[in-house]
């Protein structure tokens, strides 16, 4: 079956910066609705499309068509005060960019420094600003059930979407595998 709008694809992917130095490598295999849902970033959908399981590609992505330019206006100093103990380099805090504006999305923000009254934050993607290449391998493609377009992503390799004792969906039993956007 070849790759097209409302198929779910089954990718194994290696991602690395664009000197080659290894970012990420999937244990499991990134499963995505095709079609524009979101599901992985437009220019690997545009590469994927057409092609069939076992298709092998590299393809290189430039910052604004990954995870975007890196933005020193992200970058927020707040007062150590305002945040839980322990404290350490790399936890992460959600908020919006401008304190008090509900119109705009929150971001996740990662401590980067901690002085002794001050904490560094940036809201920026930690690969915002980086041009990245992908190795990929298709391993699957299949048509997508009813479910899956009506919810606008794959629920997994086989299409299931797994009910607990709740009868609320397992998050995930929906998104197996990483998702690259």
């Amino acid at each position: 079956m070849k790759i097209a709008k409302n198929t779910v694809v089954s990718v194994a992917y290696k991602l690395s910066d664009a000197q080659g130095n290894l970012i990420e490598e999937s244990v499991q295999p990134m499963v995505y609705l095709h079609g524009g849902y979101d599901g992985t970033f437009p220019k690997i959908e545009e590469e994927l499309d057409g092609h069939e399981s076992g298709f092998e590609t590299q393809i290189q992505l430039e910052p604004q068509d990954a995870f975007g330019e890196y933005d020193p206006e992200l970058v927020k100093i707040e007062p150590r005060s305002r945040f839980p103990e322990p404290l350490e380099v790399g936890m992460q805090f959600e908020g919006t960019p401008e304190e008090g504006d509900e119109d705009l999305d929150s971001l996740i923000y990662t401590v980067t420094e901690i002085a002794e009254d001050k904490v560094v934050l940036d809201g920026n993607h930690p690969l915002a600003g980086m041009a990245l290449r992908f190795s990929l391998l298709v391993q699957e493609v299949r048509a997508a059930t009813e479910d899956e377009i009506e919810h606008e992503h794959a629920h997994g390799v086989e299409g299931l979407e797994i009910l607990d004792e709740d009868d609320e969906p397992d998050e995930a039993a929906e998104k197996p595998g990483p998702t690259l956007h």
